[in-house]
């Protein structure tokens, strides 16, 4: 197994790992939801920080889980003729995708996004709302976190193009029901 075929497969289990750990966010967003709607409607009482806990767990859930999305190709797409396509074909389409289209993008959300996210732990940022969460750099640098998640896997998916266009097979990837290859 080469250097590349090694990389894709490294940056396949980073974002396997992490998706895996927070699709356990959705279960906890749930939870919370629920004691809310519990506590507020059996006891009266209501708190906005659980209110705005189960906002973040689930903001949290779709930033971080981007790049796991994106190795099991669940992502939406709108090129109608990929799927006619061949191997090689999707091959181009990917490496032009990701080169020219997502990894500009991913460079702008993280050059404006740091800002924002650094001016956020500088502060110690707490929410806006009275008795809401602290901490909000912590929910911020989500963003941060998702450009790395889909930066990564952006970059297996240029590697696996490079593979199937010199000739080669890619490491299998997966979809939402189990490996393919």
């Amino acid at each position: 197994m080469d250097t590349l075929e090694r990389a894709v497969r490294s940056i396949d289990w980073v974002n396997r790992c992490v998706g895996r750990i927070v699709a356990w966010l959705t279960l906890v967003t749930v939870v919370i939801c629920g004691a809310v709607v519990l506590l507020r409607y059996s006891a009266g009482v209501g708190h906005v920080w659980m209110q705005e806990l189960y906002v973040w767990t689930h903001a949290m859930t779709f930033l971080l889980a981007a790049g796991f999305a994106y190795l099991l190709n669940a992502h939406v797409r709108v090129d109608i003729f990929y799927a006619g396509f061949s191997a090689r074909g999707k091959a181009w389409v990917d490496l032009f995708g990701v080169i020219f289209l997502l990894m500009p993008w991913l460079v702008l959300l993280g050059w404006t996004a740091w800002t924002y996210v650094s001016y956020s732990w500088q502060t110690n940022e707490i929410s806006v709302q009275s008795n809401g969460m602290p901490a909000m750099y912590v929910l911020k640098s989500s963003i941060l976190g998702f450009v790395a998640l889909v930066g990564l896997q952006g970059v297996a998916w240029i590697g696996r193009s490079i593979l199937v266009l010199g000739g080669r097979e890619p490491p299998p990837s997966e979809t939402l029901t189990g490996p393919l290859g």
